[in-house]
This record gives structure tokens, C-alpha cells and sequence, in this order.
């Protein structure tokens, strides 16, 4: 049988699946590799982890592949040297030590500048301050750089030896004029970063790959403007495919390339979605996910007052404040555990709503929501999350997330599906529907208008 592969290169290991040209699940592998933290805030992998993770979750799978796509964590550097050879760790998407370099590249582009040119801000995360980092601290790596890769161009290079990345993936790298879909010679010059470091920059149906959110949101149907997608996973995202070129004014979403040619997408992302609920869950002693849920069903919309603000690690949107922290308010005598579940998996619901008010102010119709992340197997969860956002969620069959889109990405490249349309309608359906619960409704939106109160209240404290 034909195999579509898709392979995901996270940030905890690699996933790969084989898909049929149908989109069952012939087959799925994933391998692990190590997260190194060598001072706090900094966080780095060695590329020759993830290379060879996705060999062997190829070999894993043990299928013949008729097509292979990629997918992966974003913003991450690899730097090569003129031999291919890789000349330090890879630095993350989650690495903190930036921040300097990011009030530098806004100064040196200007704020207003740098967002109608690349959709976004200079945040940590983004590639282009870690090279001005390397320049900075480690002089003698930045000399001998002649490449410059993302993660999971990296691993396709060790395999195919093809320097290339997709345009949804570059727009993450700060250096990416995103309207023109190229690389920006006014953002290099202002930074004064060589061009020849960059990789030729491609549609992801043409060189088979995305960033793991333009990825995983292809996975569950989003190629067009229409469905939303909401991520419950470690972090949340709200996703919206857009026709044209919108960046937020003040760059409170991200605004990227899409996988699909001809559209781009805006997302909001928190920081700490279902890792919030992971968070309490340990602080309470592991007991078990079904045992708190099943507490915080106990108790009515609203919590009787009880709110949580998700920010544990700081947060991204619409806040982009790394020093912003968590918080329970309104604890009261009643309150147990289940109180304590319930007020996160709201906070968590408030903190993706944030998102969503910000994509309907760049012209985002909410009709309808893909929802997809472990948070997704809670009924209960998403019963609070359709309610405060007021959309219907739908879940997919699969639910293997970016791997998925991975797959079709790949499909599409090999000539298996005429383009990234026909890949979704062959591939994608709907198990179910979790419709808001107007009962709930009201209570929402007065916790809501709390909710956003917060913030500014107690940012003076932290």
C-alpha cells in the first residue's frame, strides 16, 4: 500500500506517521531525545539528536514511503559551518537570553517598520535575535558561520543535502518579508546579516514542509479562511488561514505564510494551556486527569468567583510580557481541588478567547473551531472552552496533529494529491461536534470581563 509519511522533529522527540491516500493510520513511531538547559532561561538540543531520531522513527514505521513531508518546532537556530558541519547546539524557540537583542533589532528597523515587514515583533523566541546573540557572546562561532537552518530543515539537509526551507517556516525567522513571501534585504541590512547565509525559500507544497503550526493546522483542514484551529496542547493556539496580508497593528498575533501558496494565517499563542492543568496536576501529587476532571464538573460555571490567570511562564498573547506570572483570585473556604481544576481549565478558556478577539479584529469570521492537543480528550474542557468562545468545536479522526499535515505537505510535493485542497478533502473528517452550552454562556462572559481585568491589576506586583 501507498505510504504518505509525515515526520514531526519536536522539541521532547521526533514523531513520524504513514498515512494511507485515504488518511487512515497505517503506521506511527516516535523517538525522544534531550532537552538541555546549560543556564537559566537558555535552552538548546544538539541537531544530531533530531537526525537521528527521524531515522530511526523512519525505520520504525517500517512501511515503504511514496512521499515524506516535514514539520517541526520553529524559530530554532542551526548554524552550519562552510562544510555542513554543525558549529554549536541548536538554540530554541523557548530560549529566553534574547531580550537585548530584541530591543535592538526594534530599534535598529523600528517597531512600526518591523511589523509591516515581517507580521511581528521582536519576541525571544525568533530567530534573528539569536544570531545577533551569537554575534555578541560567541564571536568566534558567528566567524565561522556559512548556513543558517531551522530544525527540521536541518534533518531533511543531513538527508537529502539540500539547503531549502518553506516560506510558513521562515516567517518565523524574523529576517522574512512576509506580505512578498521572501527573504527581507531591508531587514539583513539593518541588522547587517549576510544573505548568503539563508536558505533558497519555497511554498511548502513545493519543497514538502512547515512549521509545526501551519502543519498541524493543515492536518485538521484548515488550507482555506474558514474553520478556526484551537490547540489545547502544552501551549494554546487559535489559528485563522487569512487571503491576504493582515498583520495586527500592534503585533499581538503572529502573522506568518501559510502552507498553503497564495494565503497566510494569524495565530495567538499562550504559553500555558494544558500545561497549566500538567502544572496543578503535579502540585497536587499526580492524582489522576479523569479524577479532577470529574471534581471540577462538580462545580457550576464561574467557580463561584474563582478565576486563574495562565500566565506561569510568562505569556505571548495578547501580553508579550515574559516576566507576566500565574494566579488564583477569589479563593473562599469552599473552594477544594475541583474548584481549583476548574478555575484553570477556565483561565485557560479566557486566555485563547483573548486570541480570538484579536483574530475578529483583523476581519476573522468565527463560525466554527478544529480543535485538536491532549486538552481535547476532556468533553468537559471543551464544553468550557466552546462556551466562552462562543464556537462550535469540532474534533477530527486523526488527532496526530502536525505530523498529519507533515504527511500531506509531502503528498502534495510527489504529486500524490493535485494541491493542498485535494490533500484535505481526501484525508480529513469530522468525528464529532461540541456545540457552546447557552446555559453556560452568561457566566462566561462575566467571567470573562474579570478576566481581563487581571492582568493590569497585578502586574504591578510581579
Amino acid at each position: 500500500m501507498t505510504a504518505l509519511v509525515g515526520i514531526d522533529v519536536g522539541t521532547s522527540g521526533v514523531k513520524a506517521i504513514a498515512l494511507s491516500p485515504t488518511g487512515e493510520i497505517l503506521a506511527r513511531a516516535e523517538r525522544d531525545y534531550p532537552l538541555s538547559t546549560p543556564q537559566p532561561g537558555w535552552a538548546e538540543q544538539d541537531p544530531h539528536d533530531w537526525a537521528r531520531a527521524a531515522d530511526a522513527a523512519l525505520e520504525d514505521l517500517a512501511v515503504e514511503p511514496a512521499s515524506i513531508g516535514w514539520s517541526g518546532q520553529m524559530h530554532g537556530l542551526v548554524v552550519l559551518d562552510e562544510a555542513g558541519d554543525v558549529i554549536r547546539p541548536a538554540i530554541l524557540w523557548n530560549d529566553q537570553r534574547t531580550a537585548a537583542e530584541c530591543a535592538e533589532i526594534e530599534e535598529r528597523i523600528g517597531l512600526e517598520r518591523l511589523i509591516q515587514l515581517t507580521g511581528n515583533r521582536a519576541l525571544t523566541g525568533f530567530t534573528a535575535p539569536k544570531l545577533l546573540w551569537l554575534r555578541r557572546h560567541e564571536p568566534d562561532a558567528f566567524a565561522r558561520i556559512a548556513h543558517m537552518l531551522l530544525p527540521k530543515d536541518y534533518v531533511r539537509f543531513r538527508r537529502t543535502g539540500e539547503h531549502a526551507i518553506d516560506v510558513a517556516d521562515a516567517s518565523g525567522t524574523l529576517l522574512f518579508d512576509v506580505a512578498n513571501r521572501r527573504w527581507s534585504d531591508e531587514v539583513l541590512a539593518a541588522l547587517e546579516l549576510p544573505r548568503e547565509w539563508l536558505p533558497p525559500a519555497y511554498e511548502s507544497t513545493e519543497i514538502a514542509g512547515a512549521g509545526d503550526q501551519a502543519a498541524g493546522a493543515l492536518g485538521v483542514g484548515i488550507d482555506a479562511p474558514g474553520p478556526l484551529s484551537v490547540v489545547l496542547g502544552t501551549s494554546g493556539v487559535v489559528f485563522a488561514a487569512l487571503d491576504a496580508y493582515r498583520p495586527e497593528p500592534e503585533a499581538r498575533l503572529h502573522t506568518f505564510c501559510h502552507a498553503v501558496p497564495g494565503t497566510w494565517h494569524a495565530m495567538g499563542v499562550m504559553l500555558s494551556a494544558a500545561g497549566s492543568l500538567q502544572w496543578l496536576r503535579n502540585a497536587l501529587g499526580k492524582p489522576s486527569y479523569d479524577e479532577l476532571l470529574a471534581e471540577a464538573a462538580t462545580w457550576a460555571p464561574g467557580t463561584e468567583g474563582l478565576l486563574f490567570q495562565p500566565y506561569l511562564q510568562g505569556e505571548r498573547t495578547p501580553h508579550a510580557d515574559p516576566d507576566a506570572r500565574g494566579a488564583f483570585v477569589g479563593l473562599q473556604l469552599r473552594h477544594d481541588r475541583g474548584a481549583l481544576v476548574r478555575a484553570v481549565l477556565e483561565g485557560v478558556a479566557y486566555g485563547l478567547r483573548d486570541s480570538l478577539e484579536l483574530l475578529r479584529s483583523v476581519g476573522v469570521q468565527a463560525a466554527v473551531a478544529r480543535v485538536s492537543g491532549g486538552g481535547a480528550r476532556s468533553e468537559l474542557w471543551l464544553k468550557i472552552v466552546a462556551s466562552v468562545l462562543g464556537v462550535p468545536l469540532e474534533r477530527t479522526e486523526a488527532e496526530e496533529g502536525a505530523a498529519y499535515g507533515a504527511a500531506l505537505l509531502g503528498a502534495v510535493d510527489e504529486g500524490v494529491f493535485k494541491d493542498a485542497h485535494a490533500a484535505v478533502a481526501a484525508t480529513v473528517r469530522i468525528r464529532d461536534r461540541l456545540d457552546p452550552d447557552p446555559g453556560w454562556q452568561a457566566a462566561y462572559e462575566d467571567g470573562y470581563a474579570r478576566y481581563r481585568q487581571l492582568y493590569p491589576a497585578l502586574k504591578p506586583l510581579v
